[in-house]
C-alpha cells in the first residue's frame, strides 16, 4: 500500500515548501469555490506548484468543497476544464452536482464535509466514482478498520491540526448566526466563542468560557496503528496556516512516517525524494492550542480548551519569582529576547506577553501582567529563533539515484535507477577505444555532477572490460540527456496514474443511498444535486440550509460533549451532576443555545433556544 503524506498550502509559496519538506501530496484552494474562502489561487500558481510537485512523483488536489448553488453549476465545470489541463491531479469536493457534470478524466476525491463515518457511507461514495474519501476526524481506529473491510477505496484521515467541534459539514451555527456558511466557505467560528453555560434554573455552571473549542489534533503516536487499519493518506489541516507551520508539521510528519515505512516494507513512499534539514522539527513551536489525539482509541476528556481559542505553544516550565519589570522562571528551555509567553490566570483564561530582554533566568518585561503569581506554568507560543530559522530557506529535497555506465556492442549506456526502481537509460554510439590514462576517478567525479538538478548520486558504477577513453564532455552530455529521460519517466509516471481514476464514466452507476429521506443534512443547494440523490432512490429531499432553514433546526452535532467533560456521563459513570437539565449556552450578545445530548449515538447536538 502506497503511503501519502498530505500537507496543506495557502498559497503556492505553502505548497512549494511542503513538498520541498517531504509532502507526497498538497491541497490547495481553486481561484473559487474551497471550504476556506480565504486561500484561493490562481490558475498559474497552481500551475506552478503541479510542475514543481510533478518532479518528485508528488500530487496536487485542488479543494472544491463547497456546496454550489444553480447559478454557479457551468463556472464550476469550466473550472474543472482548466483544473485538468494546467496539471491537476485531483479534486477534493462536497457537492454531487460534479457527479452529474461533464468532466474530464480528473480524480474525485469526498470532502470531510460530505460526512464520512459509516461503511454504508463510503460504500455509496466509492461506487458513485469517488477515488478517495476523507473520513470523519471524530472514528476510531476500529471504526476506520471496519470502512476499510467493507469497502477497497483508499481512506485519508486527518492526524494533525485544528479540529471542528461539529461532524464536518454537518455545522450551521456560522450561517444561523452570522450568515456565513461553513459549507460556503466562510465559518466564523462560532466554536471558538466564549460561553456562559446555565441549567434550568438559571444557576451558572461556567461562565464566559470557551466551551466548544477543541484542542487541536496530534496523531503523531498513532500512524503505524492507523496504516494497519486502513488509512493511506495522511492529512494535515491548516490552508490558512502561515508557511513555517506549513514547513515544521510537515518535516515532523515525514521523520515520523518515513521511520515506519523503514521498518514495514509492505508500505510504500507515494513519492520519491529525501529532504534534508537545516532544523528540528517540533510540533508543540508551531501554532497549537494544546494536544489531543481525539477519540482515536475511544472517548476521551481531554479534547477542550476552554481557556481560549489561542495558540498555547510548548510548555517551558514555571515562574519562580515575580519582581518589578521582571520574572524568573526554573525552564530548561533557552529563551530568547523576543519570545512569546503565556500561561492561565487564576480565573482560567489564557493571558500572554512578550519578553524584552533575557539574562539566565530573568525575563525582562515591556509590560507586566498585573495577574502572574509565581508557580504559575508557562508556556511559548512564539520562539523569535525557531520562527527566524524557519523564515530563511530550509529543507532541500534530492532524489537518490544509482547511476551505471556500462559497455553496450555499439558504444556505452548509461542508467539511473531511483529507490523506487524507476529508470532511464540513454545510450552513445561509438567506437571503443583504449585510454592511455586511468579514466574511472574523472569519469565518476563527472557523472556525479547533478547540483542543479535535483536528483544527487548515491552510487556509481562503471562496469567497463577496458579502461575505455570517453571524453569528459561527451560523459556530461550522458548524464545531462539521462537526467531528462528520468524526468520524462517519472512525468509519464504521474500521466498514466491519472488515466487508471477518474470518473470514467463510472458517476453514471445506480448507486442507492443509505437514506430515501434526505434532509437539510444532505446540504442539496443544486437541482444537478437534488437528481444524483433522486435516480439513486431519494424519495424526499429537502433543501440545504442555506437555501431555506428549517425552524428549530439543530444546529451543531458533536461528539465533544459537556456532560461528558464535566464528569456527568451516565453511560461513563460518571457522578449525578448538582444541576438541573436542560442546559443552556449564552453568547456575550445574549443568543441562548439549547444543549440535547443523544447518549445512544454518543453525540451532543447544539440548537437556538
Amino acid at each position: 500500500m502506497n503511503i501519502e503524506l498530505l500537507a496543506p498550502a495557502k498559497n503556492l509559496e505553502c505548497g512549494i515548501e511542503a513538498i520541498r519538506h517531504g509532502a507526497d501530496a498538497v491541497y490547495i484552494g481553486a481561484p473559487k469555490y474551497g471550504a476556506r474562502a480565504a486561500a484561493g489561487n490562481s490558475l498559474d500558481d497552481l500551475r506552478q506548484l503541479a510542475s514543481y510537485a510533478h518532479q518528485y512523483g508528488a500530487r496536487v488536489y485542488v479543494t472544491l468543497n463547497t456546496i454550489i448553488y444553480d447559478d454557479e453549476l457551468a463556472e464550476v465545470e469550466a473550472l474543472v476544464w482548466d483544473l485538468y489541463r494546467i496539471g491537476i491531479d485531483a479534486l477534493i469536493v462536497q457537492d454531487m452536482a460534479l457527479l452529474t457534470m461533464n468532466l474530464p478524466p480528473i480524480a474525485l476525491h469526498a470532502s470531510t464535509q460530505t460526512d464520512n463515518r459509516t461503511p454504508e457511507k463510503v460504500q455509496f461514495l466509492h461506487s458513485a466514482g469517488f477515488s478517495q474519501v476523507v473520513l470523519a476526524r471524530e472514528l476510531s481506529l476500529e471504526d476506520i478498520a471496519a470502512i476499510h473491510r467493507a469497502c477497497p477505496v483508499p481512506l485519508e484521515a486527518f492526524v494533525h491540526g485544528a479540529l471542528c467541534v461539529s461532524y464536518s459539514g454537518q455545522c450551521y451555527a456560522s450561517q444561523a448566526c452570522f450568515g456565513r456558511s461553513a459549507n460556503r466557505g466562510e465559518c466564523a467560528q462560532f466554536c471558538r466563542l466564549p460561553f456562559t453555560m446555565v441549567d434550568a434554573d438559571g444557576r451558572v455552571i461556567e461562565r464566559d468560557r470557551h466551551l466548544l473549542s477543541l484542542k487541536d489534533m496530534n496523531r503523531s503516536a498513532h500512524l503505524e496503528a492507523m496504516m494497519d487499519a486502513g488509512i493511506c493518506s495522511f492529512k494535515i489541516e491548516g490552508r490558512l496556516k502561515d508557511v513555517t507551520y506549513v514547513k515544521n508539521v510537515t518535516a515532523y510528519y515525514r521523520q515520523a512516517i518515513d521511520k515506519i515505512l523503514s521498518r514495514r516494507p509492505e508500505y510504500k513512499r507515494a513519492s520519491q525524494g529525501v529532504s534534508t534539514y537545516t532544523f528540528t522539527p517540533q510540533l508543540d513551536k508551531s501554532f497549537n492550542r494544546g494536544f489531543t489525539d481525539y477519540y482515536i482509541t475511544g472517548k476521551r476528556s481531554d479534547v477542550t480548551s476552554f481557556a481560549t481559542p489561542k495558540s498555547v505553544g510548548e510548555p517551558i516550565g514555571h515562574i519562580k519569582e515575580v519582581g518589578r519589570g521582571y520574572i524568573t522562571v526554573s525552564s530548561t528551555k533557552s529563551l530568547h529576547n523576543g519570545d512569546g509567553l503565556c500561561y492561565v490566570d487564576e480565573s482560567g483564561l489564557l493571558q500572554g506577553f512578550r519578553v524584552n530582554k533575557v539574562e539566565g533566568t530573568r525575563l525582562f518585561l515591556k509590560e507586566m501582567p498585573r495577574t502572574l503569581r509565581t508557580r504559575m506554568p508557562l508556556f511559548r507560543n512564539y520562539d523569535q529563533e525557531f520562527e527566524r530559522l524557519l523564515s530563511r530557506p530550509s529543507a532541500e529535497r534530492r532524489i537518490p539515484v544509482s547511476m551505471r555506465l556500462y559497455e553496450v556492442p555499439f558504444g556505452f549506456a548509461l542508467t539511473l535507477t531511483d529507490d523506487s526502481k524507476h529508470q532511464a537509460t540513454v545510450t552513445l554510439t561509438c567506437e571503443k577505444e583504449p585510454a592511455r590514462t586511468e579514466q574511472r576517478a574523472g569519469i565518476e567525479t563527472q557523472l556525479s555532477k547533478l547540483g542543479g538538478t535535483i536528483l544527487v548520486a548515491k552510487h556509481i558504477d562503471i562496469d567497463f572490460t577496458n579502461n575505455w577513453f570517453i571524453p569528459s564532455s561527451v560523459v556530461a552530455d550522458m548524464r545531462r540527456r539521462a537526467v531528462e529521460a528520468y524526468n520524462r519517466t517519472i512525468k509519464l509516471k504521474v500521466e498514466n496514474s491519472k488515466l487508471k481514476v477518474g470518473n470514467n464514466g463510472s458517476h453514471n452507476c445506480q448507486s442507492s443511498i443509505v437514506n430515501c429521506q434526505l434532509s437539510y443534512l444532505a446540504n442539496i443547494a443544486n437541482h444537478q444535486a437534488q437528481e444524483f440523490y433522486q435516480t439513486r432512490g431519494a424519495e424526499k429531499v429537502q433543501p440545504a440550509f442555506e437555501l431555506s432553514a428549517p425552524k428549530g433546526a439543530t444546529l451543531m452535532f458533536c461528539r465533544h460533549c459537556l456532560r461528558y467533560a464535566m464528569g456527568w456521563c451516565p453511560r461513563q459513570g460518571g457522578a449525578k451532576s448538582p444541576f438541573r437539565e436542560p442546559y443552556t449556552l449564552v453568547s456575550a450578545d445574549g443568543r441562548r443555545f439549547a444543549l440535547n445530548f443523544d447518549c445512544k449515538q454518543c453525540i451532543m447536538t447544539v440548537k437556538e433556544a
